[in-house]
C-alpha cells in the first residue's frame, strides 16, 4: 500500500466526517427552527441541558 493511497484514503474520511457534522448541525437548526424556536438558540447549553432532562 503506498502512501499517497493512504493519505487519499484519509483526506476522504476526514471530509466525510466534517460532512457528517455538517450535516448534523444543519439538521439541528432546521429542526428546532420547526419548532417554532430561533434556530441558533440550539447551541445555547441549556438547551441540550433541556433536552437531556427531557430525556432521562
Amino acid at each position: 500500500m503506498s502512501t499517497a493511497y493512504a493519505k487519499r484514503v484519509v483526506k476522504h474520511l476526514v471530509i466525510g466526517a466534517l460532512l457528517v457534522v455538517g450535516a448534523l448541525i444543519i439538521g439541528s437548526m432546521i429542526g428546532y427552527a420547526i419548532g417554532g424556536g430561533n434556530p441558533w438558540r440550539v447551541f445555547v447549553p441549556s438547551t441540550w441541558t433541556h433536552i437531556f432532562d427531557f430525556l432521562n
